[in-house]
């Protein structure tokens, strides 16, 4: 028989209060204090109170920096002045090419570059030893033109007295004598006479032309100036081989006037409407970077030029160059005086170009901060064209600040010179602050 050792429990019975409190007492440890009395509670509250309102302020703060801002600026009255730019190279106003209508050897050459010359003065002198020899031959050829002249003169006359004596004769005899095979034969005989003596003095006009032509080449052997002015270039020496064969050899270029230069500037075609003969403009040099040069356009020609698909008009500028500063050939940049406004009303190019966007509320702080901390999908962003809405010439309105809020003005624009723009009409007044961009900043 087994026995089994009874196992002992012990039941766990409510804690007497008052018991504890008399062992807490007996033991010597403090008493315990009620809940609501612990610091770390009213620490903890105090914590979470703290969280609570700063997340409110930073959603307050974020809401009120999504707001939309506005950069603004005031309408005044102003002077605006539009200008077009052209480059192009300053020309002489009359240019001349001097060469030799002569083939020859040059022999001497009496100017050189820069040098000033004088009408009529001698530049080129030609070696004229076979111009000479063939003026001589052309004066032997006069002289036996002449001589074929006088022969056929005197046989005219002999044919003339043959024909009279054979007619005399006939007279006194009737007609018997002499023959009239013989009295045919005397008149042929005069007419040849005649017509020898017609081609010989023909022959007496081509000898002086001839003579008359070698005589004018000899006079064009020395080539002289034909105006004052200077000498651009020289392209001969003495020594040269000049062959005129086909066209005139150009052996030097003479601006007539350098005190007086032409400004050659293509006007692109976008801008040559603006473009008029009258109108006054500015040009500088590379030589003269910090100077301006006055010039006043005399033409605007009709024909293009295309370079590169480009379209140009070539306009001419008169230029003063008294103190001889400029030279021809130089590069130039003008800037020409297309239009002046005085004392006008002036906006920003920018404000004709602004269109308010409403102002949208920040999603994230309609949410919970759990879920402001979730990644959220890239929005989809449309980027505009830089060229969308560049020209202000269609606009018909700008916005003002007013209250805070924007408000559309009703305006006509004018000229432009690419940074402000001319108002002609319309409600918009001075002192207005006109709107040239708006910014929306939003916390991260």
């Amino acid at each position: 028989m087994n026995t089994a050792a009874p196992s002992t429990q012990t039941a766990s019975t409510p804690a007497d209060p008052g018991n504890a409190a008399d062992l807490a007492s007996l033991l010597g440890e403090p008493a315990t204090r009620a809940w609501y009395r612990r610091p770390i509670l009213w620490i903890g509250v105090a914590l979470l109170l703290l969280a609570a309102g700063g997340l409110w302020y930073w959603q307050a703060r974020k809401t009120a920096d999504a707001a939309p801002s506005y950069t603004t600026h005031t309408v005044a009255r102003g002077n605006l002045t539009l200008t077009v730019t052209a480059n192009g190279t300053l020309q002489p106003t009359r240019s001349i090419n001097i060469g030799s209508e002569l083939s020859g050897t040059v022999l001497k050459v009496n100017v050189d570059v820069n040098d000033r010359i004088r009408k009529g003065q001698v530049l080129v002198e030609l070696d004229t030893a076979k111009l000479r020899d063939q003026i001589r031959s052309s004066r032997a050829s006069v002289a036996a033109a002449e001589a074929r002249v006088a022969q056929a003169v005197a046989t005219v006359k002999e044919a003339r007295s043959g024909l009279a004596r054979f007619e005399e004769v006939a007279r006194l005899s009737g007609g018997k004598v002499p023959s009239k095979a013989e009295l045919d034969g005397s008149r042929a005989t005069l007419a040849r006479a005649i017509a020898d003596e017609t081609s010989a003095r023909a022959s007496v006009t081509e000898a002086q032309a001839a003579l008359s032509t070698n005589q004018i080449n000899l006079s064009k052997a020395s080539i002289v100036a034909p105006a004052n002015g200077v000498i651009l270039t020289r392209s001969v020496d003495p020594g040269n081989a000049v062959a005129a064969s086909l066209q005139a050899v150009t052996l030097f270029t003479v601006a007539e006037d350098l005190t007086r230069l032409r400004l050659w500037v293509y006007v692109d075609e976008a801008d040559v409407g603006a473009v008029k003969v009258g109108q006054d403009a500015t040009f500088t040099v590379s030589a003269y970077p910090t100077r301006k040069f006055p010039a006043r356009i005399t033409r605007v020609g009709f024909g293009s030029t295309i370079t590169d698909n480009v379209v140009t008009y070539l306009t001419y500028l008169d230029v003063d160059n008294a103190d001889l500063s400029l030279r021809p050939g130089m590069t130039a940049t003008a800037t020409i005086t297309a239009a002046r406004r005085d004392n006008v009303l002036l906006v920003p190019n920018t404000a004709l170009r602004f269109t308010p966007t409403a102002a949208k509320p920040d999603a994230s702080a309609m949410k919970s901060i759990g879920a402001s901390l979730l990644p959220r999908m890239p929005g989809s962003r449309t980027r505009k064209p830089a060229a969308d809405g560049a020209s202000t010439a269609a606009a018909r309105q700008v916005w003002v600040l007013r209250a805070g809020q924007p408000v559309a003005v009703a305006v006509t624009p004018g000229i432009s010179d690419g940074r402000m723009t001319e108002i002609v009409a319309g409600d918009l007044q001075p002192g207005m602050l006109v709107i040239t961009d708006q910014k929306t900043s939003a916390v991260k």
